[in-house]
């Protein structure tokens, strides 16, 4: 059987934790800054848990940890 390749778009976007799950950045912080209010960008800057439904599409994208 052939080696699986890694979905490279996914991979640059997710990272695995230690524990098994998906780690993730939030959408909405990269332009148009002025508009939202400081507590909803600082919000934004940190990282956030992939749910369970879309990590299984992701355990498919990401064979081998990525």
């Amino acid at each position: 059987m052939p080696k699986l390749k890694t979905h490279r778009g996914a991979a640059k976007r997710v990272k695995r934790t230690a524990s098994g799950g998906f780690k993730r950045h939030h959408a909405y912080h990269s332009h148009i800054l002025s508009k939202k209010t400081r507590k909803r960008k600082r919000k934004l800057r940190s990282s956030a848990m992939v749910k369970d439904c879309d990590a299984k599409v992701l355990e498919r994208m990401l064979p081998y940890g990525s």
